[in-house]
Order: structure tokens, then C-alpha cells, then sequence
């Protein structure tokens, strides 16, 4: 597959914008004012505030029963707010995920089924912490594990199969459009760009799993629905957690069609390419934060962060909806975030299917959505 080159972040926008169409004269979303850059700190602040004197283990861990990918997420959150790897609170975390890499490569508990899932975040980890060069071989042996592990030639799937290109859990024996979006943001986190082989593999996954009719997408389900939005696999026959249509369509919903957008764009998709400019048009219909649109809320706060790292991956300040209306996602969203934080600094989900309930990983992803809104200056 030829593989496009990604435009410049300003340009990539502007071609976004003017996607959506003519706006009325000066429609705004609720006016929530500019992002104040105080709140947003003491935020911050108060959220990390927790994790070191209630998230974090004696042996630098958060949730440490779940294995090392809650840590991940939250040491690279605190990461990105400025703390460096040899912050005491940080080296911890980084000293506890270094105990799970294994002879092969990968950063994972022993017999874990979610050998992708903790690997890719704590590349993610090791790359936002590798400012002397400290974790070079860790990362590029990770890279080398994850890349072995993707559904391809070497699991005996050609490019008709509807696993290639994708990651997943081991207990589900198929991959999915979350691990390959996890998949995908390692490895551009180790360095790879679009051009990288298995990058453009997982560009065939992704596209598999978008409700859009095109070449790239011939499956079964592409045609039922057709709006353009994600679900989470094409795989194994297909599932949305979104659930189906009464004729078997997938439905699309929020969290799996920014992370479908995102891992489009850093495998080099332009503004004007077709499924670019569907998953753009889902959004601008589906725009909104009170819920994960699709999902009530259920993920709200994966959702959030991939909302956050999609929209800055596309270089967009606002979003302009079906409407018209153009919004601020940025103000929107951490006018959200304060909205939602406990007395204490943490954010939890009362909807805790996939651990949501845990207020380590929930506040780690909320550390990472933030970090993508800071304040100017």
C-alpha cells in the first residue's frame, strides 16, 4: 500500500475545517470562557497530589493487581506534566515497570493476556521518560516484540484476512481496533513514522473497522450502516460494544472513532482522503462531552483521552458540528474535567466496566487528556 505523506499539522486543519462547510455568522457551543491557565494547574496539581499520597505503592506502582498497565498510563500522564524521570514519585513507577521486561523483548506480567495492551503503554512510558537515551534498547526490543506479535504473514494471515494488520488480547484469540490503536501509538512513539511496514498493516486493520463502504473496507458490514464512524473489530465476525442494528450492522460510537481518526493521520492519512473525511463528519454530528457518544458512560474517560490526543493529532483547535456551531474542545473539555474532579484530585467512573472504577487509571487518563490542553504561556 502506498502510504501518503501527512500534510503539516496548519494545513492539515485548515483542509478540516473547510470540510465542514460554511458556519452561520458567529455560532458558538456553550461559552465556558478561555481555559484558565490556574484552575487548570491546581487540576493538576490536585490529581497528583493524590496518586503519590493515595494511588501509588510502596514498589512505584498504581493498581499493581491489574499488572503494569495502569502504571504506565499514569507515570506517563505525570510525565507530561512537566515532572522528570529522576522526580522520586516518577522513578518509582519507571524502577517497578522495568521488573516486567522480559527476555523477548516485551514489558508484560508473565502469562499476561494482555501482552500488547502493557507493552505499547509502557513504550509509551519509557519514550516520554527517555530524555538521556536511557531507554533506547528497551524501546527498540519492545518495538521489535510488538511488530512480532501483530496479526500478519507470520500468525498465517494474509492481507484478505480480516485480522491483519491488528492487535489484541490474547484471550479473545482475535485483535481489535483499541490494542491496534495502543499498537500504533507505540510505535510512532518509538520513532516510526507512516512509512513504517507495520504501521500501514495496521492502517488495513483500522480501515476494516470503519463503517465506511470503500475499497479498503469490502466487508460484510461496511455497507449497513455506512456513517462513517468506528466499532471496535472486524475480526471473528465482527462486534461493536455499541451493539447492532436489527439487520446486523456494527454501531459506531465516540472512543473507537477517535482512535480510528488518530491512527489514520499517523499512518499518514490526509484531510481529503474518503475516510478521513467520514470519520470528520461522524464527529462534527456526534460532537459532545456529557457523555461517550454512542456508549452513555461507559468509557467516558478512555474516551476523553483519546478525544484529546485525536483532535491535537489533527491539528484543530475547534470543532465545527453539524450545525455550525463551532466549539473549543479544548476549553470544553477541561471545563469538563473540572467539572467531574473529586474533592480529593482523583476522577472516577460510576459506570466501571473497563476498570473506570478504578480511580488510578481513570485520573491517569485524565492527566493525559489535560496534557494536551495546557494553557498558552
Amino acid at each position: 500500500m502506498i502510504a501518503f505523506r501527512p500534510a503539516p499539522l496548519a494545513l492539515f486543519a485548515l483542509a478540516l475545517f473547510l470540510l465542514a462547510g460554511p458556519a452561520a455568522a458567529e455560532p458558538r457551543g456553550p461559552d465556558r470562557g478561555s481555559v484558565d491557565a490556574k484552575a487548570y494547574q491546581q487540576a493538576v496539581e490536585r490529581a497528583i497530589h493524590f496518586l503519590a499520597s493515595k494511588g501509588q505503592g510502596p514498589d512505584g506502582s498504581y493498581s499493581g493487581q491489574m499488572g503494569p498497565g495502569v502504571t504506565a498510563v499514569v507515570a506517563t500522564g505525570i510525565l507530561r506534566h512537566g515532572r522528570s524521570p529522576e522526580d522520586p514519585l516518577v522513578a518509582r513507577s519507571l524502577k517497578y515497570l522495568e521488573g516486567f521486561i522480559q527476555p523477548n523483548g516485551g514489558i508484560y506480567k508473565a502469562d499476561s493476556f494482555h501482552r500488547n495492551y502493557e507493552t505499547s503503554l509502557a513504550v509509551m512510558c519509557f519514550a516520554a521518560a527517555n530524555v538521556d537515551g536511557r531507554y533506547d534498547e528497551t524501546i527498540d526490543r519492545a518495538e521489535k516484540f510488538l511488530k512480532g506479535i501483530q496479526w500478519d504473514e507470520g500468525e498465517d494471515h494474509d492481507r484478505a484476512s480480516p485480522n491483519y494488520g491488528g492487535a489484541g488480547y490474547g484471550s479473545h484469540k482475535r485483535p481489535d481496533l483499541s490494542n491496534t490503536s495502543f499498537l500504533v501509538d507505540a510505535l510512532r512513539a518509538a520513532g516510526n513514522g507512516p512509512d513504517d511496514p507495520a504501521i500501514q498493516k495496521a492502517l488495513i486493520f483500522v480501515s476494516r473497522c470503519q463503517n465506511l463502504e470503500t475499497e479498503h473496507n469490502t466487508t460484510k458490514h461496511a455497507p449497513k450502516i455506512n456513517d462513517g464512524g468506528f466499532y471496535y473489530t472486524c475480526a471473528a465476525g465482527g462486534e461493536s460494544k455499541a451493539g447492532e442494528t436489527a439487520d446486523g450492522g456494527l454501531r459506531s460510537y465516540a472512543s473507537m472513532t477517535y482512535a480510528g481518526l488518530k491512527s489514520m493521520i499517523y499512518a499518514g492519512l490526509g484531510p481529503d482522503d474518503p475516510r478521513v473525511k467520514a470519520a470528520m463528519k461522524w464527529i462534527q454530528k456526534h460532537y459532545g462531552l456529557d457523555s461517550n457518544p454512542g456508549m452513555g458512560q461507559q468509557g467516558l474517560y478512555y474516551y476523553y483521552h483519546t478525544f484529546a490526543k485525536a483532535l491535537a493529532a489533527a491539528g484543530l483547535d475547534e470543532v465545527v458540528d453539524d450545525q455550525g456551531v463551532k466549539h473549543n474542545w479544548r476549553r470544553d473539555l477541561v471545563a469538563e474535567l473540572l467539572e467531574r474532579q473529586r474533592p480529593g484530585g482523583s476522577w472516577v467512573n460510576d459506570q466501571d466496566r473497563w476498570y473506570e472504577g478504578d480511580p488510578n487509571l481513570v485520573t491517569g487518563y485524565c492527566l493525559l487528556a489535560l496534557s494536551y490542553c495546557k494553557p498558552a504561556g
